[in-house]
């Protein structure tokens, strides 16, 4: 199984995020051409952070105060530069970032640094290069947070910051002071780390390492590296298993739009599937079996994100429950419709060292029915059909050195 695997040894904010990915392979020009939607062209170049050699981002943003309605706007602008997993893993970022400003300030109508253009381009950028390196899981080691105070636009704050906190709080990775004071965990790294985390860390077992990335931060500090590193591993235990709990909780006193906004915000909120099943409850009353699966590290947070949507008194949390999962990579397929052609997003599901299932992107495809006036289910057809003779035309065509 191809793994990310993050060591902040040195603490991470989104440009080391963004430029750890590009040094280890990410597509450059796809991760360009996504943060120049938001900034203008972003700057790469190799710097030495003791002693060491990295990649440095420079987003040449100006500051700005955004609500996070701008900020979804700007990213729905985006758009047609982003791969669709990407712009919606950027969303998911945002939103945790915005309930951890509301856990520490309250309402509020504008975020101040994590709302700037280099914010943004930050966060494209890097779920932009996650996308690219066609990885079947990240892991995060050990993140060091540093420590003593900073300034910003709410005056002077301990560190970590409190809306750092709050973000580490809910995702289950582990933490350390770390060697050097001062900020070495922002909000937006904390808030990437935690959304791209999918395996845990020590769950790892034995690898081999294919490709490695340095992120380099601002400062160089003379006595460790500022740098954050990335390395893309090919894991050699088992097949990939899954621990994940089950949410659930009986409603029969909300309308069926409230039900589906929530469901909506579970899955922004990280959780691996949400659904809601018609049930006939006590005393005949119809209503919904509410159910959520999420990760363990994530349940409790959406245990009382649930309860906060639907206004239930009581969450029943099913610990440790053992899913099969399949390897999953992202094939982008040449599709040809009525003389017009397109590269579209197919999902493949691998088993025993090959595809049993592929699933065409719905976003995409239903994006290029609506330019071809065409049915949706019409283009989903031509798109797995395409993708299915493309994985049999390279099972039947040995690669060199195969009999």
């Amino acid at each position: 199984m191809r793994v990310l695997v993050f060591d902040p040894f040195h603490g991470a904010a989104g440009d080391m995020i963004t430029a750890a990915l590009l040094d280890c392979g990410a597509d450059r020009e796809r991760v360009a051409a996504a943060m120049r939607t938001v900034v203008a062209e972003p700057t790469v170049e190799t710097v030495t952070r003791t002693g060491i050699q990295a990649v440095k981002v420079h987003t040449h943003a100006t500051p700005a105060h955004r609500s996070l309605s701008d900020v979804y706007k700007r990213l729905d602008e985006a758009a047609p530069h982003v791969p669709p997993e990407a712009l919606a893993m950027a969303r998911r970022v945002f939103s945790r970032i915005n309930a951890a400003e509301e856990e520490v300030h309250g309402a509020h109508v504008h975020f101040h640094e994590v709302g700037a253009d280099d914010a943004i381009a930050d966060v494209i950028g890097a779920c932009t290069a996650l996308s690219t390196l066609r990885v079947n899981g990240v892991a995060v080691l050990p993140l060091a947070l540093g420590s003593g105070t900073a300034t910003g636009s709410h005056g002077t704050i301990p560190i970590p910051a409190p809306a750092t906190v709050a973000i580490l709080k809910e995702s289950g990775l582990v933490t350390m002071k770390g060697d050097d004071d001062g900020e070495l965990c922002t909000p937006t790294g904390a808030a990437l780390l935690a959304e791209f985390s999918s395996i845990v860390a020590v769950d790892l077992g034995g690898y081999t390492i294919q490709a490695v990335g340095y992120g380099a931060g601002s400062r160089d500090t003379p006595h460790s590296p500022n740098v954050l590193r990335a390395m893309v591993v090919e894991t050699t235990g088992a097949p990939p298993q899954d621990t994940v709990d089950l949410l659930e909780t009986n409603v029969d006193d909300v309308s069926g739009e409230v039900i589906g906004e929530a469901l909506a915000r579970f899955m922004a909120a990280g959780a691996r599937d949400a659904s809601a099943t018609p049930i006939v409850m006590k005393k005949g009353r119809p209503g919904y079996l509410v159910t959520v699966i999420a990760l363990p590290e994530t349940s409790a947070g959406l245990a009382r994100l649930m309860a906060r949507e639907l206004g239930t008194l009581g969450v029943r949390r099913i610990p440790a429950v053992h899913r099969f999962v399949a390897e999953r990579t992202i094939a982008e397929v040449e599709v040809e419709i009525a003389g017009h052609k397109k590269y579209l997003s197919v999902k493949c599901g691998w088993m025993d060292g090959r595809i049993y299932t592929l699933k065409a992107e719905f976003d995409t495809a239903r994006d290029w029915a609506a330019e071809l006036d065409l049915p949706v289910r019409d283009v989903l057809r031509a798109i797995e059909t395409a993708a299915w003779k493309v994985t049999w035309e390279k099972k039947q065509d040995p690669g060199p050195g195969d009999p």
